[in-house]
């Protein structure tokens, strides 16, 4: 079985960040490899890790197993909160914040699944994600596969579905980045065309649009497979601040018209 690496990048995460890691750590899949980030938080992130290190090997649950018929009493059965087989969990702390482009590429130098993704850490995957884009990567032979998302308001109510289109360069890259959020790749890919650009807010449309234009084979699974928080105006701070989605899509608007300067230039030289 494949190790599947995890980068979990976290900024003054404290209110979401421990569902974020419980829906990894719980991921339907036997080999996965957890990397955290903690990029210079401020508030109770550190804190928040060092109570998931601890529960992974203290903490116990139980359920109603077993009526004792001769006594009336009903046995339980205990056991780890957090079974330990199969999963590794490595933690990284920068002393400063470096933006999420850096904590991105700490994470990733630090993985050795043959596969990998990445997760926001106000973000949840569902419990198959791994084990669904594992086999689609598998089954296709892509270098890329990507499913679709349910967007999520700040209380975890579902808002809507994200559905995205099945790949074709176009489609994905063409008209908007329609392929990245929930996805999972080989690790391998980092080798051939790099880590995330710093200077890039939307890191990852850059980072896969150079794979695309690299070569690189993406596949589609039409299911949702991860949430995506939308937190409204209520919260536009960090990555969610007015000036920074701003700029997000300013950058990405140029992003699109790279890919259509690519495929254009692929259709004339056919």
């Amino acid at each position: 079985m494949k190790k599947v690496s995890i980068v979990i990048p976290c900024y003054n995460q404290e209110k979401y960040l421990g569902v974020c890691l419980d829906a990894a750590w719980f991921q339907e899949y036997a080999s996965l490899e957890i990397v955290v980030v903690d990029d210079g938080s401020t508030d109770g992130t550190a804190q928040v890790i060092e109570a998931f290190q601890a529960a992974i090997g203290t903490e116990t649950v139980s359920h109603a197993a077993h009526l004792d018929e001769a006594t009336g009493a009903v046995e339980r059965v205990v056991h780890p909160r957090y079974r330990p087989e199969g999963r590794e969990l490595k933690v990284i702390h920068h002393e400063r914040n470096k933006g999420l482009s850096e904590a991105l590429n700490t994470g990733f130098r630090a993985c050795t699944g043959e596969y990998c993704t990445f997760i926001a850490s106000d973000d949840a995957l569902l419990p198959s994600m791994v084990a669904e884009l594992t086999a689609a990567l598998d089954g296709s032979g892509a270098d890329m596969a990507y499913a679709d998302m349910h967007v999520v308001d700040d209380a975890g109510r579902i808002l809507r579905r994200f559905s995205l289109p099945d790949y074709t360069f176009e489609a994905a890259f063409c008209h908007w980045y329609l392929c990245g959020v929930c996805k999972l790749y080989k690790r391998s890919l980092h080798d051939r065309f790099g880590y995330y650009n710093p200077a890039i807010y939307p890191q990852d449309h850059d980072m896969f649009l150079r794979f695309a234009m690299g070569g690189a084979d993406m596949v589609h699974v039409p299911k949702v497979l991860a949430n995506v928080r939308h937190h409204g105006p209520e919260r536009e701070v960090y990555n969610h601040s007015s000036d920074n989605w701003r700029r997000l899509f300013e950058q990405s608007s140029e992003l699109v018209r790279t890919a259509r300067r690519h495929l254009a230039d692929h259709a004339r030289k056919a």
